[in-house]
């Protein structure tokens, strides 16, 4: 018993210390528990399935099997099913607009799957998505590493046009990834083929479109389900697209061929994320990136 209440003690102050020391995966995870608290369904039986779903995602990418069958021996099975349903419980608990029902009961014997369950140790599927151009690497490089990531974060962009909170929502959830698709710096050889071919604005332009055609389902289903609120959807696309050029521009800004990144990091974030939501700065901001990308980029490519 006390080495059950050691390892769910250590279980409890490592969920904080990854969320300290890992902020890009932190930010994202406050903001689902956040929704997870706030979000109302329209019927109570329809949490329990959510959460237990939640939950087994949560067990198909944990790594740590090794350690418990070393730690627990005979037990690490059971280990696995209590961890489980102590993460279900403050899911379901935790949701202020969900009223206890048997569903929640009857969801508990399933929680005997997990420990049957082998963790994946593969991505699950990957996609060479050969019909982007090439010369949107960026994007063609991170859907080609993360597909199944990008298939389940269109999949919530586009659910997430069921009401405006999880409209907004999901739309910061979302650009954090996309601020990291335009972090890598590629090499100067790369720089200096691509702007001898394109301008900075028509990269602009064409990363642009991309971005807003796997959003066009979202602000089609917005229209048609929110029809009354029809005039946010403008406010929408323009928060999306301040960012998302912010982001490309700022790459382009501080590019030095000797630095791998560009170093993106939480303060830009929620610095680029106040400037979009007034939209006003953001403007000013990404003329003035612009400028200064321009004329870093001519260093290396020439007028």
């Amino acid at each position: 018993m006390k080495k059950l209440f050691n390892h769910l003690k250590f279980r409890f102050y490592q969920s904080f210390r990854l969320l300290n020391l890992n902020p890009r995966a932190g930010v994202p995870v406050l903001i689902i528990l956040g929704v997870l608290v706030i979000m109302k369904l329209p019927e109570s039986w329809y949490y329990p399935p959510l959460f237990f779903i939640l939950v087994l995602l949560f067990h198909y990418e944990r790594k740590d099997i090794p350690f418990l069958k070393k730690v627990f021996v005979k037990s690490w099975r059971w280990i696995i099913v209590l961890e489980a349903v102590f993460i279900y419980s403050i899911l379901l608990c935790g949701n202020i607009h969900y009223t206890f029902e048997k569903t929640a009961l009857l969801s508990l014997p399933m929680f005997v799957l997990p420990a049957f369950v082998t963790p994946r140790t593969k991505p699950w599927m990957t996609l060479q998505w050969n019909f982007i151009p090439d010369d949107l690497f960026e994007w063609k490089s991170f859907l080609r590493k993360n597909t199944l990531l990008a298939v389940l974060g269109l999949a919530i962009l586009w659910c997430s046009a069921y009401h405006l909170v999880t409209l907004t929502l999901a739309g910061v959830f979302a650009l954090d990834y996309i601020s990291h698709l335009y972090e890598p710096n590629e090499n100067k050889e790369m720089l200096e083929m691509y702007f001898k071919k394109y301008t900075l604005k028509e990269k602009l332009r064409r990363n642009s479109l991309l971005f807003n055609a796997l959003l066009l389902p979202t602000y089609c289903l917005f229209l048609i389900l929110n029809s009354a609120e029809s005039f946010y959807i403008l406010y929408y696309f323009a928060f999306m697209n301040l960012y998302c050029m912010l982001i490309l521009t700022r790459k382009y800004k501080h590019y030095h061929h000797k630095e791998k990144s560009n170093y993106h990091t939480i303060g830009v974030f929620i610095e680029y994320i106040i400037c979009s939501i007034t939209v006003i700065p953001a403007v000013f901001i990404l003329k003035n990136n612009i400028k200064e990308a321009s004329q870093n980029i001519r260093t290396y490519v020439g007028d």
